[in-house]
């Protein structure tokens, strides 16, 4: 599996393409904003997306979605506890920042704990609560990743001041959730560089943090 990283949008946002060297089919995730430039990386890297994931619906995760979604003809895929968020840019983020009037509309709402088939791999959904009602973090085991959104961050993790935000959600997020995976795990976030699994549950800073 192929993991290529572009950072996009006006808040230096993570988007993934992750694709099959073998079979040239690949998803896009979060796909941030500058639908033209994930365009171009699709062509340059040579695959077919099949899907659009997202981790979450804060706005400088899904401005490019819908084009994205009309461009290739494929469906939108996100956690069900976050149709409020994605469809409300007072609730996403938008309405402050943007003002574009950023909303998705999923095709498809996974559940929590759901287990799927995409790219030859099992991939597991994980409902992680804290930085939005509905955040999800997309585990495949076979590879070792996981794609935590604004969940985690390397020593740290996602705001919870925002809408729907909640410290104990993400604090339990972390320690009950992500943290009970294996040590070699390695996480790509949302904004800035990936980290694994078993770093953050010796550093990360929720460790000494309290509400």
């Amino acid at each position: 599996m192929q993991i290529v990283r572009s950072i996009l949008g006006p808040i230096q946002t993570n988007v993934y393409f992750v694709y099959s060297p073998e079979t040239k089919e690949g998803v896009i995730i979060d796909p941030a904003a500058e639908p033209e430039k994930i365009r171009k990386i699709v062509s340059d890297e040579g695959f077919r997306p099949k899907a659009v994931f997202l981790t979450h619906g804060h706005f400088d995760h899904i401005s490019a979605a819908d084009e994205i979604r009309s461009f290739y003809g494929v469906k939108i895929y996100a956690l069900d506890k976050e149709r409020e968020t994605l469809a409300d840019p007072r609730l996403n983020g938008d309405a402050g920042f943007l003002k574009q009037n950023v909303r998705v509309v999923p095709d498809v709402f996974w559940h929590d704990g759901e287990e799927f088939q995409c790219l030859g791999e099992t991939w597991k959904v994980i409902w992680t609560p804290g930085h939005t009602p509905g955040g999800c973090c997309l585990y495949i085991p076979g590879e070792k990743v996981i794609f935590v959104g604004d969940t985690l961050f390397r020593g740290s993790y996602g705001r919870y001041d925002l809408a729907g935000g909640s410290f104990t959600d993400i604090e339990k997020s972390l320690k009950e959730k992500l943290f009970t995976l294996p040590d070699d795990v390695v996480a790509f976030p949302g904004h800035m560089d990936e980290t694994t699994i078993g770093f953050e549950k010796k550093n990360n800073a929720i460790l000494y943090s309290s509400y």
